[in-house]
């Protein structure tokens, strides 16, 4: 696993051991990055159930002001925090150890990118974007960024989110929400 492009590109970053953690691989990340690539550059990012982080190092890599790293995993906490090290991104980031749907309802910041890849069997990737649009902390045209199993139905949210396309990669799909501007 490793940082594809940016500042920090061809970092090596570490993994968790184990089969807890399902990392995302370089081409299901590449193919996220591509779609979102104009719009990172500045923005606060949100890496819930970030694992390793690589999600949220990557935009950072790509010029986000700063990320927000949440994991419930007291060893994934440990490994984000060391590859935050390795590609020097400490000062650009936050790391909350704890439950994921806790951290939204306690949280008071705004983020025009979020990414969601909790466990692919559990009702997680559901329960964050229905507490994500209940809260409304995603900015004024932010990007929601979800990867799940292939057959999953995700669901629709009240404006002003929508949900944009879905991308698939084998048994996995991406699948981008906006925030739309209000009128």
């Amino acid at each position: 696993m490793r940082v594809i492009t940016g500042t920090a590109r061809g970092r090596k970053l570490k993994d968790l051991p184990g089969l807890d953690t399902r990392p995302t691989t370089d081409k299901v990340k590449e193919s996220i990055f591509n779609i979102i690539q104009f719009d990172i550059e500045g923005r606060r990012a949100l890496d819930l159930f970030a694992g390793t982080g690589q999600l949220g190092i990557e935009a950072l890599s790509r010029g986000a002001e700063k990320c927000v790293f949440v994991d419930q995993s007291r060893e994934a906490v440990k490994v984000i925090q060391e590859n935050l090290k390795t590609t020097g991104f400490e000062n650009q980031s936050r790391v909350a150890a704890g439950d994921a749907i806790s951290f939204l309802t306690s949280c008071r910041e705004k983020f025009a990118l979020v990414f969601l890849d909790p466990p692919y069997a559990s009702d997680l990737l559901d329960r964050a974007l229905l507490k994500l649009a209940e809260i409304d902390i995603v900015a004024e045209n932010g990007i929601i960024v979800c990867e799940s199993a292939l057959d999953k139905i995700l669901p629709q949210l009240p404006a002003p989110y929508e949900m944009g396309r879905d991308y698939r990669y084998g048994k996995i799909k991406l699948t981008i929400y906006h925030r739309r501007l209000e009128e």
